[in-house]
C-alpha cells in the first residue's frame, strides 16, 4: 500500500470529472487524482509537496488518489465503503461540500446538504449519513473523550460537536480543552447551534 507520496509537482491537468497531479518522486512520475480544492492549496509547480494517498486496484488499472491530510483520506475511505458510493462520487462529495462541511453534514444528518452533490439522491444521502455517523460515534467512543454535559448544548448536539472535532484531526485532550474554555464564554455557552460551537472550537484550537 502506498500511504503517501512526497515529490515535485511537475504538471496539473483538469477535466470536467478529474483533477490529476503529476508528482516527480526521484525521477519517477506518479499520476495522482486529487480533489479540486487541493490544487488551490498546493504551492506552485516544481515545489516539493506531500500528499496522503489511497491506492485503488481494479482488474485493468491502478489509480492513486491523493489528499491534503490523513483525516480527509480516512473520510474518503469510509465513503467508498458505503454501498453505492464509488471513488468518483466520494471525490465529488469532497469537492462539492469541502471536508469540514461534508463532515458536519454527516454528523448532523443534513441530507439537504449532501444531495447538493451531483449524483447523490435522497436515499444515497440518507445511507451516507446513517452509516458514517454510526462509524464516527464508534470512533468517538474509542477515542476516550469524556466530557460532562455543557450548558447550552443537549447531549446529542454535544456528541455531534465532539465527533466533528475528532474527525477533523483534533485529539481527545484538545476537544476536552476546547469545551472547558468555551463553556466559560457566555456568547458561545448560551448557543444551542452546533455550527457555532464547532466554529468557536476550531478558532480556539487554532
Amino acid at each position: 500500500m502506498i500511504g503517501s507520496v512526497r515529490g515535485y509537482v511537475t504538471h496539473i491537468s483538469k477535466s470536467q470529472q478529474r483533477v490529476m497531479v503529476l508528482l516527480d518522486v526521484g525521477g519517477v512520475g506518479y499520476e495522482v487524482q486529487v480533489p479540486s480544492h487541493l490544487v488551490e492549496e498546493l504551492p506552485s509547480e516544481n515545489t516539493e509537496v506531500q500528499v496522503f494517498t489511497h491506492l485503488q486496484v481494479s482488474d485493468d488499472r491502478l489509480i492513486l488518489y491523493g489528499f491534503g491530510s490523513l483525516s480527509e483520506r480516512e473520510l474518503f475511505r469510509q465513503l467508498v465503503k458505503v454501498n453505492g458510493i464509488g471513488a468518483q462520487l466520494a471525490i465529488a462529495l469532497l469537492d462539492t461540500l469541502g471536508f469540514s462541511q461534508l463532515l458536519q453534514a454527516i454528523v448532523t444528518e443534513n441530507t439537504r446538504l449532501l444531495v447538493q452533490t451531483p449524483g447523490v439522491g435522497k436515499k444515497t444521502a440518507e445511507r451516507i449519513a446513517l452509516e458514517l455517523k454510526s462509524k464516527l460515534a464508534q470512533w468517538r467512543e474509542e477515542s476516550g473523550v469524556s466530557i460532562s454535559p455543557t450548558a447550552g448544548l443537549s447531549a446529542q448536539l454535544q456528541e455531534e460537536v465532539e465527533m466533528t472535532l475528532l474527525a477533523l484531526g483534533y485529539t481527545a485532550n484538545e476537544v476536552m480543552d476546547a469545551f472547558q474554555n468555551l463553556s466559560q464564554n457566555k456568547e458561545v455557552a448560551d448557543s444551542s447551534d452546533v455550527e457555532d460551537w464547532i466554529r468557536a472550537a476550531i478558532a480556539y484550537l487554532s
